[in-house]
């Protein structure tokens, strides 16, 4: 059985896109363990669910796919994603197009039109989604930092994390994914500021395995500390 973990936090205008990502799986899959994982932390973070999710698998090399609750992959690029990944050492996407369907892209899926033949806006660069992984190798180079809270640039600081600490980028398979519209989130503001702060740390250490390790160790330190503080904890 395959698991699909899910970071999620209920809004209204999500749950249709969740409710195509769900049934594209049982039907082009079929035998999924779907895990929705909300963040503890008040503020969704998207990190912190993907760490949370992945963290709850027993066998650190049982394969997983992480997929956000918008987007919807190709079923052959995913099958050739998951075998390869069980021994890679990378997390693997299964995708080389990002293809943002936007609102008329999504209305016309849902009537009915296959997702190659919607509307769709490219996104160039992508590195979110769907991650196929195993526990292993998703901790391996730090997982995800908790520290980017909210919306924004959580993906492109792993992507460079994973780079540089594990010698290549993420391996990808020639494909597209799906990301259907929804309401969208503020990228303004404190958060999004710090955000983008934190971001330019990354982008600073790239290439240079003992500043990007450095800063992976903070992000441990803050992993840790989150945990502490989980009830029961």
């Amino acid at each position: 059985m395959l698991t699909v973990v899910i970071p999620w936090r209920a809004q209204p205008t999500r749950i249709p896109a969740l409710d195509s990502v769900r049934n594209w799986y049982l039907n082009e899959i079929g035998d999924v363990n779907f895990a929705l994982v909300d963040s503890h932390d008040e503020i969704f973070n998207l990190s912190q669910a993907r760490n949370t999710g992945i963290a709850s698998i027993s066998d650190p090399d049982r394969v997983v796919v992480v997929n956000d609750a918008d987007t919807i992959p190709q079923r052959e690029p995913l099958l050739e994603a998951i075998a390869a990944a069980q021994d890679s050492g990378l997390v693997h996407l299964p995708y080389t197009r990002y293809h943002w369907l936007g609102a008329s892209g999504s209305a016309q899926h849902a009537a009915g039109t296959e997702l190659d033949d919607c509307d769709f806006e490219l996104v160039r660069g992508a590195c979110s989604g769907v991650y196929v992984t195993t526990k292993r190798t998703w901790q391996s180079h730090g997982a995800q930092d908790e520290r980017f809270r909210g919306w924004g640039f959580e993906d492109a600081a792993w992507y460079l994390a994973h780079s540089t600490l594990l010698g290549e980028p993420p391996r990808r398979s020639d494909g597209t994914v799906f990301a259907l519209h929804h309401k969208a989130e503020a990228r303004e503001g404190e958060h999004y500021d710090a955000n983008a702060a934190l971001m330019q740390r990354y982008t600073s250490a790239a290439g240079d395995v003992d500043a990007m390790r450095a800063l992976v160790e903070e992000s441990y330190s803050v992993m840790a500390m989150n945990a502490r503080a989980l009830p029961g904890a």
